[in-house]
């Protein structure tokens, strides 16, 4: 008995020890920028922190609308997704 105890506190503290992927990181889709890794392109020319957009259609017929800022590295973070439903009485 005591030692499924001590095994379930053990796999509780390992449980722990994992880092939690934040909330608000969004991953890309298909149809992001950043889908398949970063573009082999470096925007040398734009601000760091500056922001752009990328507008595509999903694969359900959404609009969707993405929003990146240019990290001092010059690779690119998807910090906005916005999602559009497109019917056909729209």
């Amino acid at each position: 008995m005591k030692i499924i105890v001590v095994a379930a506190f053990a796999a509780l503290f390992l449980a722990s020890c994992v880092a939690p992927t934040p909330y608000n990181s969004l991953e890309p889709i298909p149809g992001s920028i950043t889908y398949n890794g970063q573009p082999r392109t470096k925007l040398k020319k734009a601000p760091i922190g500056s922001t752009l957009h990328n507008n595509f259609y999903g694969p359900f017929g959404e609009r969707i609308e993405e929003t990146y800022m240019i990290m001092p590295d010059r690779s690119l973070k998807l910090v906005a997704r916005r999602r559009q439903r497109i019917g056909l009485y729209d």
